[in-house]
């Protein structure tokens, strides 16, 4: 008898065991970083924050119980920011990549992204070519500096830690074209850009954005499980479409 109650005991000490890291993760208020200047993705509007990250990241929490607080800050921050596990995970349209893998946890991808030129409206800028020798505007940290590095090394880079101010570079003619994430350049071709600039061409495909965490993280299959649960339930689809205009292919 007092053995069968042992082991019962140690039977269910290992239970709870197991189980705590996953209690502790529904407990915690989980740190959220966010790049807030990356429209549609992630931006500030009558002082609060939206985009289909913010809303995706909104949804993912509510179905797997999750809270959360939201941590601004620059991109070129947030990989350092979760090597030191100063937060939880983020969302910035972070694209996976075999160097980032390394150092950090990706989850499933959830938004399949790609490089464009963002030029003005009169300019003749149309392939990757065509920017050898002009000043060309790239968010610090992304794979559009890589991209600009290894395929057009004459062209004259121009960083900047926040995309929009590129953008206004462009818009008064301090630069000849900006090459950033093509579901961006879009965005702001359509919005404020309407006009002045124009999406020229298209520079690279097959990349994908997905969800950062620290080496390790226990949250990474919960995500997984409640990205792939939106996916099935119609939610992911709705939130897609409100802020592209159409469904994912």
């Amino acid at each position: 008898m007092k053995f069968t109650q042992a082991l019962k005991a140690a039977t269910l000490g290992l239970v709870m065991t197991l189980a705590a890291p996953m209690t502790h993760a529904a407990d915690k208020t989980l740190i959220v970083a966010t790049d807030t200047a990356f429209v549609p993705f992630e931006f500030k509007q009558d002082g609060k924050y939206t985009g289909f990250d913010i809303q995706l990241w909104e949804a993912i929490a509510k179905q797997a119980n999750l809270q959360y607080k939201l941590q601004p800050m620059d991109f070129n921050g947030i990989i350092p920011g979760l090597q030191t596990k100063s937060i939880d995970a983020a969302l910035a349209g972070i694209t996976i990549r075999e160097d980032r893998a390394k150092v950090v946890d990706f989850s499933d991808p959830y938004y399949e992204s790609g490089l464009a030129i963002l030029a003005p409206e009169a300019s003749t800028i149309k392939t990757a070519k065509d920017l050898d020798g002009k000043t060309v505007a790239v968010k610090t940290g992304t794979v559009g500096v890589d991209y600009m590095k290894a395929n057009v090394p004459g062209a004259k880079l121009k960083l900047f830690p926040n995309i929009d101010n590129a953008f206004l570079e462009l818009a008064t003619g301090r630069i000849d074209a900006v090459v950033h994430d093509t579901p961006n350049v879009q965005y702001y071709a359509r919005t404020a850009g309407a006009g002045k600039v124009k999406v020229t061409g298209s520079l690279k495909s097959g990349d994908f954005y997905g969800i950062a965490f620290p080496k390790g993280s226990e949250l990474v299959p919960v995500v997984n499980k409640a990205l792939k649960e939106l996916k099935a339930n119609g939610t992911y689809d709705k939130l897609y479409e409100t802020w592209f205009g159409k469904k994912p292919e």
